[in-house]
């Protein structure tokens, strides 16, 4: 009876709405696992009758289509949905999500597999495991330098916590920051005036160098102009006008050649102490006094050469009388003047020659030297170290030889490093700022019992805008080398202060001095700590001596089709004929994924279209239903015709 193929059709759909049942309830209860990808269950017509064929068209006869009716349908297919799902922070070291394409890869025994759950821990062993199945995760680990060999096959990850790393010797010693190119605390002190008549020394040198100034005074210092009256035998007491003058107001005094200035307030009556006191009272620079031999002197009080710092009286009158002060005291004939005019000017001249501490001598430089603005004599210098510092004789300097130290202007720094056996030295520089320009001088020290050999002290050297010139050693040594005094190893340091004509090291600017050793490679023994996993999946390791080292690296896998692989339980999938063999690789090369620590990827299910897809499963099974219970009426109704 053709119509019972109805029922046999409508079965069919309702085995496949509850296969497609199955399909839904799978991802429904896996919402929460972590990993997992949702499927989706595909059917295609299964048998299908023909009753008739198709014909052509012939002649005036058009085609006919042929007619066929299907007898059910089948599942093709359950396809998964591979797409990304959310990550959720689990804050756990080991807990592991991928990002984009690919899948961890594990191991139970000699058979691989593959997942993208990353629930992962340490077991009592050290290796990487998978919390559900205790799969072992794979991976390439590193040789005890920290370098993962490249080309190697992958192994079970596994990590021997309580692992030492050696002590390593300190190879490079690296320097950064700023000398200061306007430091100074050279504060200059007078150790020793020998017979120059420096009295004070003051200030700090402008240039920052520490060391002696032995300074060489040579020539005479200026004199003052002065003369004396020929009238003598005078004691101050005798009036003018005993002395034969008859007209005491027309006495004046001219001083380097300038306008004359009288000398007001004298009388006949006046002594020559009281002439003397007028004369001095001008404030002109002109002092009057008795002479050893009781004659009136004047002198110039600027001290110089008398043609141009000189003295000069009103003449004598032209009478022949001597009864004006120049003629009646000072014994001057008709029409001369008394002039003072035999200063001599200084031919003081000063050699500075500096010595740095523990340095050569450098070359004698000649200094400025400074006139006292009163007397005119040579009194002191002005740029001794460049400037900055007061030299003063108060009584004018003299010839002779006088020594002036300044202290060094420092700038130190300090860096542990470490021996072949991991024990500590500390690394003491200090610079020093040199007498020449953009020059430092630098030592190394230690504070132990270190001893070194070569290469412990020198000059760094700067350019004009502040980069680094040359960085070298006194004995030309390329490293500072000592030996520990340990039974360690010797040690060969190669001190980087950054590349020539750059800023990436030592610089010199018109700033504050931070100069400083930034780092160096040594290290002492470490035990590990504790571990981190980057996103390309290197596990690396955290020692206590601070040592980073790369100690293993989890791989993912790839395939040509993913949605060919087989599922084996446990979150756990297999290759397949159909998937391709795997392709291994770190994430972010090889795959294109980056590995996620602290993480894990959710179930991608979307719980909405399950829903959905659960009513259109339901609806369908209840319509093949109502198929069967409808072909059952019709076939009732056949039967009861002959009734």
């Amino acid at each position: 009876m053709a119509g019972l193929s109805s029922f046999y059709t409508a079965v069919s759909g309702m085995k496949g709405q509850l296969f497609s049942m199955n399909v839904i309830g799978n991802n429904i209860a896996n919402v929460g696992t972590s990993g997992f990808k949702s499927g989706r269950a595909s059917f295609q017509e299964s048998l299908v009758s023909t009753l008739r064929d198709s014909t052509g068209p012939r002649g005036v006869m058009g085609g006919i289509n042929g007619i066929q009716v299907g007898l059910g349908m089948e599942v093709s297919s359950v396809a998964s949905n591979n797409t990304q799902g959310t990550l959720q922070t689990t804050g756990i070291l080991t807990d592991l999500a991928i990002e984009g394409n690919g899948y961890f890869v594990t191991r139970q025994g000699q058979n691989q597999y593959y997942t993208r759950s990353g629930n992962f821990t340490f077991d009592a062993n050290g290796f990487l495991t998978d919390r559900s199945s205790g799969s072992i995760v794979q991976g390439w680990l590193a040789d005890n330098r920290g370098v993962i060999p490249s080309g190697t096959p992958t192994t079970d990850i596994r990590l021997p916590f309580g692992e030492t790393v050696p002590g390593q010797a300190t190879e490079e010693v690296q320097f950064a920051a700023n000398l200061n190119a306007d430091a100074t605390e050279s504060l200059a002190a007078l150790s020793a005036p020998g017979l120059t008549g420096i009295d004070y020394v003051n200030g700090t040198v402008d240039n920052g160098a520490g060391g002696t100034h032995s300074i060489t005074v040579t020539g005479t210092n200026a004199t003052s102009s002065t003369a004396s009256g020929t009238v003598a035998a005078l004691t101050g007491s005798e009036t003018l006008g005993s002395l034969g003058v008859l007209n005491a107001g027309d006495f004046a005094i001219s001083v380097d050649g300038g306008a004359s200035v009288p000398v007001l307030g004298l009388a006949l009556t006046s002594t020559v102490t009281d002439l003397i006191n007028a004369v001095n009272n001008l404030n002109i620079g002109v002092t009057a006094a008795l002479d050893g031999g009781g004659a009136v002197s004047l002198t110039r009080d600027y001290a110089g050469d008398g043609t141009l710092h000189y003295v000069t009286t009103s003449a004598a009158v032209v009478d022949g009388s001597n009864d004006n002060i120049t003629a009646a005291v000072f014994g001057q004939a008709d029409t001369v003047s008394l002039v003072a005019n035999s200063g001599i000017a200084s031919s003081i001249a000063a050699i500075d020659t500096f010595t740095p501490y523990n340095k050569p001598s450098l070359g004698g430089v000649a200094l400025t030297i400074t006139l006292d603005p009163v007397t005119g004599l040579a009194n002191g210098f002005s740029d001794v170290g460049t400037g900055g510092v007061t030299v003063t004789a108060s009584g004018g300097l003299a010839a002779g030889t006088a020594e002036i130290t300044t202290e060094d202007t420092n700038h130190a720094t300090s860096l542990l490093v470490f021996d072949s056996l991991g024990r500590e030295h500390t690394l003491n520089v200090q610079f020093t700022r040199s007498a020449n320009t953009n020059e430092w001088y630098w030592n190394a020290s230690f504070d132990g019992g270190e001893a070194i050999t070569a290469g412990g002290s020198g000059l760094v050297e700067f350019n004009e805008d502040g980069s680094l010139r040359s960085w070298n050693a006194n004995d030309s040594s390329l490293t500072l080398d000592l030996e520990p005094g340990t039974g360690a190893e010797s040690m060969s340091l190669n001190l980087f202060t950054g590349t020539v004509g750059g800023y990436d090291g030592l610089t010199q600017f018109s700033s504050v001095a931070t100069a400083t050793a930034i780092s160096q490679d040594g290290y002492g023994m470490g035990n590990l700590n504790s571990i981190s996993i980057g996103a390309d999946g290197k596990i690396q390791g955290v020692f206590s001596n601070g040592v980073l080292r790369d100690m293993g690296q989890v791989v993912l896998a790839k395939f040509a089709n993913g949605d060919g692989l087989m599922r084996a339980g446990g979150n756990l999938l297999m290759e397949s004929a159909n998937s391709g063999q795997a392709v291994i690789g770190a994430a972010g090369t090889n795959v294109d994924a980056r590995i996620a620590s602290g993480a894990l990827e959710m179930s991608n299910v979307d719980l909405a279209e399950e829903f959905v897809n659960m009513i259109v499963a339901q609806r369908g099974f209840q319509a093949n239903a109502r198929v069967i219970t409808t072909g059952d009426e019709m076939t009732t109704e056949l039967i009861n015709l002959k009734r």
